[in-house]
């Protein structure tokens, strides 16, 4: 059974899991693992409320580091925040992926799988809608670093939509892809803002038929 995305984490994680729950002894870190600490924070508290609404002081305080080590790693929140919708782009374009291996073979399965993955998102407790969409959302500039890291993962998922696409209907991958698309942005958007039950619980049943049509099967 195809996992949902791993498009957010939980908002309400346990105290102790926080990198500044035991600040008592000193600990030397690498790089990677205080980036690890900051991205994990900001992760958390941006799934709680909005980007925009997370102050540099607070999750700072948040991370448990100092505040010269956090900008040292991140000049700035523009940059911050860019880095967190990278980071969790690599993470859900590798989970995708790894759906395209365990279904290498049946393009149709794998297309569907990506639509359902979508779904189980959608219902689980706690969905406030796409982060991707949300945040890059929050900045007017297209040259943030939000809206970069936006458009390069919808770039991304784009392209291996239409690579399975092709497969489907050789020669209507293009436009299969871009209905595809637009269904998962769609039950996104819907799900977000009318609930799992309203339009976007119809999203798979619709993928199906315009692959179905795509193929010349209907």
């Amino acid at each position: 059974m195809t996992a949902a995305l791993p498009l957010e984490a939980s908002a309400d994680a346990p105290a102790d899991a926080r990198a500044g729950a035991d600040a008592t002894a000193p600990v030397r870190r690498s790089r990677a693992e205080r980036q690890a600490i900051v991205l994990d924070t900001a992760e958390r508290l941006f799934a709680g409320r909005s980007s925009r609404s997370v102050g540099m002081d607070e999750l700072v305080r948040e991370t448990g580091l100092g505040k010269m080590t956090v900008y040292r790693l991140f000049r700035s929140k523009d940059d911050l925040v860019g880095a967190y919708l990278s980071r969790k782009a690599a993470t859900v374009l590798a989970f995708i992926d790894a759906e395209l291996v365990r279904l290498e073979g049946d393009p149709r399965a794998a297309l569907l799988s990506v639509v359902d993955a979508v779904e189980r998102d959608v219902t689980r407790t706690g969905f406030r809608g796409c982060p991707f969409t949300n945040v890059s959302s929050e900045y007017d500039d297209p040259q943030h670093p939000a809206r970069s890291a936006a458009a390069d993962y919808k770039f991304e998922l784009h392209a291996r939509l239409e690579r399975l696409a092709e497969q489907v209907a050789p020669g209507n991958g293009e436009d299969l892809a871009a209905q595809i698309h637009l269904i998962i942005d769609g039950m996104y958007l819907s799900g977000g803002l009318l609930g799992p039950d309203g339009p976007a619980s119809h999203g798979r049943q619709l993928a199906e038929r315009l692959i179905a049509i795509a193929a010349g099967a209907v």
